[in-house]
């Protein structure tokens, strides 16, 4: 399954796809539709940005206590030295984080793309080699339960 070391389309693939889940793009593109956004991508983004913040908080909580080295591979330098942890993947918890806020804020068809994305995102950080497929799947059950508990706590506000 990993592709770091082959060139080709599948690799130049993987890598914008691995990339696409960075917290610095979502963070930007969120607050600039808050702040430029209508009356419904205002609250929309808010939500969805305020969420981000609160899962990373738990994700580096939970890196930095089990501390799993991440996989041996060249690809991927920046985040193996920002961040040498690889349990749960961050990038696979806020893809599905959001996906999951998608289904609950609509619209439809921005949650029917994100629900194709937030999984392609999560394999092709195993296929880069910066993490394990149970990083992933951590990463994905985090995701889930923070996305749900978000829109609990959005539908109290």
């Amino acid at each position: 399954m990993r592709v770091a070391e082959r060139p080709g389309l599948l690799r130049n693939l993987c890598i914008f796809l691995a990339h696409s889940g960075d917290s610095w793009f979502w963070w930007a593109g969120l607050a600039l539709l808050a702040w430029l956004g209508n009356a419904f991508w205002r609250p929309w983004a808010l939500t969805v940005l305020v969420s981000i913040v609160a899962l990373a908080v738990i994700v580096l909580a939970v890196k930095f206590t089990i501390r799993r080295r991440r996989p041996e591979g060249e690809w991927g330098g920046f985040y193996r030295s920002t961040d040498p942890h690889s349990f749960p993947s961050g990038h696979a918890a806020r893809a599905v984080l959001i996906a999951v806020l998608a289904i609950g804020l609509g619209p439809a068809w921005l949650a029917v793309a994100l629900c194709l994305w937030a999984p392609l995102v999560a394999l092709a950080r195993v296929a880069m080699g910066v993490h394990y497929v149970s990083d992933i799947v951590a990463g994905g059950i985090l995701g889930i339960v923070a996305g749900v508990a978000a829109l609990q706590i959005q539908a109290l506000l």
